[in-house]
């Protein structure tokens, strides 16, 4: 996942800890941990697939 949207969604996590967000930035949040939750598991599927057990 790109760096720039990995820190978005830790400025999100931040601003709503201490703020609080709009409706428009609950949205863009989750659809940010959304597509990074794919990606972690995608990528946590590969890795399994990868490993030999001898």
């Amino acid at each position: 996942m790109d760096p720039k949207k990995i820190a978005r969604i830790n400025e999100l996590a931040k601003k709503k800890k201490t703020v609080g967000l709009t409706g428009d930035e609950k949205v863009e949040q989750a659809k940010l941990r959304e597509e990074y939750i794919k990606g972690y598991r995608r990528s946590l599927r590969h890795h399994i697939e990868g490993i030999k057990v001898v």
